[in-house]
């Protein structure tokens, strides 16, 4: 690895983990009954976002897709991955999540950014996407999060009226 590839790593992983901190900085200071609220019509609280990134996101992209581990972890039904029991505890979600980015951090940093994926090609081939290397899923993951975080900006002001960006 050498040093320009560590260092484009390093700021791709920067740029990520501050659209990771939007997210859960946008969770704070809601209730339980909000966190589960959905708001908009498609039905999604913020947990469920929340349990998304973690599955759809930080796991599914950089566990199966980079490191070429199992998909063992998947939720049965419709848009499962986007589900939270009532009975799950808030904690344990964030957990989740939080636990998930730590992993995925140690997935990225272990490699070198033109690192083809262990799982090169999946249901994104038939779709004519190309994830060749590790650069790339970073980029999707960085994108997806920083949509997922605009979600949890219009949510939040719906909710409370706490605005992330005073205009």
């Amino acid at each position: 690895m050498d040093i320009d590839d560590t260092a484009e790593r390093d700021l791709l992983l920067a740029r990520l983990n501050g659209q990771r901190r939007h997210v859960l900085t946008q969770l704070e200071g809601l209730s339980e009954q909000q966190l589960r609220l959905p708001v908009l019509p498609s039905g999604w609280s913020c947990l469920g976002l929340v349990r998304h990134l973690t599955l759809s996101d930080e796991r599914y992209w950089f566990e199966v897709v980079v490191a070429g581990e199992p998909l063992d972890f998947w939720p049965e039904g419709d848009n499962g991955d986007w589900q939270v029991g009532p009975e799950e505890p808030v904690a344990d979600v964030l957990d989740a999540y939080r636990s998930a980015i730590a992993r995925s951090d140690d997935i990225v940093s272990a490699r070198s950014l033109g690192d083809a994926p262990q799982q090169p090609e999946a249901w994104w081939h038939d779709a004519g996407l190309s994830f060749p290397d590790l650069r790339t899923v970073v980029v999707h993951v960085l994108v997806e999060t920083s949509v997922h975080a605009g979600h949890l900006d219009v949510v939040r002001e719906l909710l409370d009226g706490h605005q992330y960006l005073v205009l």
